[in-house]
């Protein structure tokens, strides 16, 4: 059975979040976390998606 449809309005705000597969790392070198990074600022450029928090798990 598939989710309901997400409800979109302008200016909504969406809980988005990365998890690794078994609770592993999703990034495994700072390169790759700041390419990511890099990515969502180019959604802000093209979209206007902005990023209102980030939290980083550590162990």
């Amino acid at each position: 059975m598939t989710r309901p449809l997400r409800i979109e309005f302008p200016g909504a705000c969406y809980h988005v979040m990365n998890r690794g597969l078994a609770y592993q790392e999703v990034f495994s070198e700072d390169t790759d976390r700041e390419m990511f990074f890099n990515l969502l600022g180019e959604c802000y450029e093209m979209c206007g998606i902005r990023v209102l928090s980030y939290c980083r798990r550590t162990l």
